[in-house]
């Protein structure tokens, strides 16, 4: 395809001479350009191929160069980067030093916010707004397009809440496709399921109200008719009620594929007074027939092309096994084993690859949704009823929960596991979902016992560890394929590291999946002449102290991690060496320094950071000439 019109489209404003036809057109090319994307890359696909027409007709109906707005969340927002002039730097989506596969103000200025979390638009957007009315006081638009797996989210309702309360213009679309990154669960997600299919409803319910209050009572059963009729009018209207009763004037449901009608209904709302939900029903996957029919896998698909025959064709099959698929096979034999143990997650049981586990188990399966306080707090509460909760949920999605795992679970002392899949940097999916500042967060809750499994090895003993604990535990492993260090694998004990080798010259104490690195470049060291030892730590908290010593009283000690510097594992060691009253002269503490990494390929990222084998070797040698020049001088 040409890309004639998309090409042709700077700016939004370029759109508006288009004819009904042009924009149909346009809606075509953009999916045309998102599927020359996820051709060569693991991209979001689905979602973006629903908002297409509803994203052409926000940027004809408003000024989003003054206007404001907010897409929740951010992985939908490829048709709108097209649009506000990012075309040419398409191809470059999602890699090293190219566009973001979110929202970024760095990029343009129609991002306002880097928006990779969900449920937070309502707030910011209201933020906005009340701050353009103290500062701009000219009368600037805030609209926030909100998904309805993200709406379940506690803080949406804090902030719909407190927009009613302001009586702000806010414009909140509800962009309906019946998913998350799953199908949505619970009680809302069958309420939209009856507004979706409920007529069309412009939020009359107070004036339907105001006439069913002048109609006259004449004897019983004349009330028993209008309370009847009343009933009846609140059935007809019930797609709406929730949203009305909050203080919001609900509209629709919408057609979100018909660019015309879009726009008639977003110029009706635009300057209604007060907060308005505006209900747009979409399809996940629309115009892409195989992503419509099966809109999870295609969410963040695999790399794949079309043949002749138009049938999908995957670039590249891996028969590689991830650190999440053997974390769920751990899960799954130890709920076969033990009837106590139940798992939970938060609209990611594709994400953790549990769909086996929900089958098989669907009793002892929770999807909360988009609720990850929710979740801890539930878990705490099946753990004091005597179950052996797991918690399986994003490292920087449970960020989300710090309060609950703080007073819920930490405070109580309950034995809660948490997994925490996507631990260290998460590739393209840059700084909205780099998980690296668990170490750190969770070792300050007293309770807390912390591990990283070294290896593949360790997933299945580490996490039946973990369900023998009576204190909580938190487990990380990142989003790659499994490694395997060959040893003889060491029973897991409390606050016990593992020792593979001690070292003459220096040792290196690895955390979690940075082990293959470490022993990686030991052994080049070794071919130069220098004895450095590895010990996979296996705990973040307890570390083991008299390991420590050991370390330190044989030379350099180098600590590695996939984590934040501050407070991480290495800070740990520190601590642990101040306790003992240690010279930490030379200690080196290697791990994510002190700002937010940007997207790329891990392996790309962590030899950037100097986080790789190649990076230990370095300070290594770095660290073994400052010796021999301090024993020379």
């Amino acid at each position: 395809m040409s890309f004639e019109l998309l090409r042709q489209v700077r700016s939004p404003k370029d759109m508006r001479g288009m004819s009904d036809a042009d924009l149909k057109r346009l809606a075509d090319e953009i999916r045309e350009a998102l599927l020359t994307i996820v051709s060569d890359r693991a991209a979001h696909f689905s979602s973006n191929l629903g908002v297409v027409e509803l994203c052409i007709a926000l940027h004809l109906t408003f000024d989003f160069t003054k206007d404001r707005l907010i897409w929740d969340t951010g992985h939908q927002i490829y048709p709108h980067k097209l649009v506000t002039g990012r075309f040419d730097q398409f191809s470059t989506i999602r890699r090293r030093g190219g566009l973001m596969g979110y929202p970024n103000p760095v990029e343009s200025e129609y991002d306002l916010f880097v928006t990779g979390h969900a449920g937070s638009s309502v707030s910011t957007v209201l933020g906005m707004k009340a701050g353009d009315d103290l500062v701009f006081r000219d009368g600037r638009k805030s609209v926030a397009v909100i998904g309805d797996g993200a709406l379940p989210s506690g803080i949406v309702f804090e902030a719909m809440n407190n927009a009613a309360g302001l009586k702000k213009d806010l414009l909140v679309i509800l962009n309906d496709n019946k998913m998350g990154i799953c199908p949505r669960v619970g009680g809302l997600a069958s309420y939209l399921d009856k507004a979706r299919v409920a007529p069309f409803y412009n939020g009359l319910k107070r004036d339907v109200s105001w006439l069913l209050n002048k109609l006259p009572l004449v004897g019983e059963s004349t009330e028993k008719m209008l309370g009847s009729f009343k009933d009846a009018v609140k059935s007809f209207l019930h797609g709406g009620m929730l949203f009305e009763e909050m203080g919001f004037r609900y509209i629709g449901p919408v057609d979100g594929h018909d660019i015309r009608s879009l726009r008639q209904y977003l110029e009706m709302v635009k300057d209604v007074k007060g907060p308005v939900l505006l209900h747009v029903f979409t399809e996940k996957g629309h115009g892409f027939e195989p992503a419509c029919k099966d809109p999870v896998k295609f969410h963040t698909p695999s790399p794949f092309r079309r043949d002749a025959e138009n049938e999908i064709v995957p670039v590249k099959k891996s028969t590689e096994i991830s650190y999440t698929e053997l974390m769920s096979d751990a899960i799954h034999a130890c709920m076969g084993e033990d009837d106590r143990v139940c798992v939970l997650t938060a609209a990611m049981c594709a994400g953790n690859k549990l769909e086996r586990i929900r089958d098989e188990f669907p009793d002892r399966f929770f999807d909360t949704g988009i609720c990850e306080s929710h979740a801890v707090a539930f878990a705490g509460g099946m753990a004091k009823s005597g179950m052996k909760p797991i918690v399986d949920i994003y490292s920087t999605f449970l960020q989300r929960s710090f309060d609950q795992i703080f007073q819920e679970v930490a405070l109580q002392n309950l034995p809660v596991v948490f997994c925490m899949d996507r631990a260290g940097l998460c590739g393209p999916d840059g700084p909205t979902h780099h998980g690296v500042f668990d170490n750190s967060y969770m070792r300050i809750f007293p309770n807390m016992i912390v591990t990283a499994p070294g290896d593949e090895l360790e997933i299945r003993p580490m996490l039946e560890f973990a369900l023998q604990s009576t204190s909580p535990v938190s487990i990380r492993y990142p989003k790659t394929r499994t490694e395997r260090v060959e040893r003889e694998v060491q029973p897991i004990q409390l606050g016990k590291a593992e020792v593979l080798s001690w070292g003459t010259d220096g040792n290196i104490l690895a955390c979690g999946t940075m082990l293959a690195q470490a022993v990686s470049a030991a052994q080049q060291l070794r071919a130069e002449g220098l004895s450095v030892g590895v010990v996979n730590a296996r705990f973040v908290k307890p570390v083991d102290e008299a390991v420590v010593k050991k370390a330190a009283e044989a030379g350099f000690v180098i600590t590695i991690e996939e984590n934040a510097l501050m407070g991480g594992f290495g800070s740990a060691v520190l601590e642990a060496a101040a306790r003992m009253h240690l010279s930490t002269e030379r200690f080196r503490i290697l791990a994510i320094p002190d700002q937010f990494v940007e997207h790329g390929d891990r392996e790309e990222l962590l030899a950037e950071l100097g986080l790789d084998a190649a990076g230990l070797v370095r300070v290594s040698r770095e660290l073994s000439a400052t010796r021999v020049a301090s024993a020379n001088a």
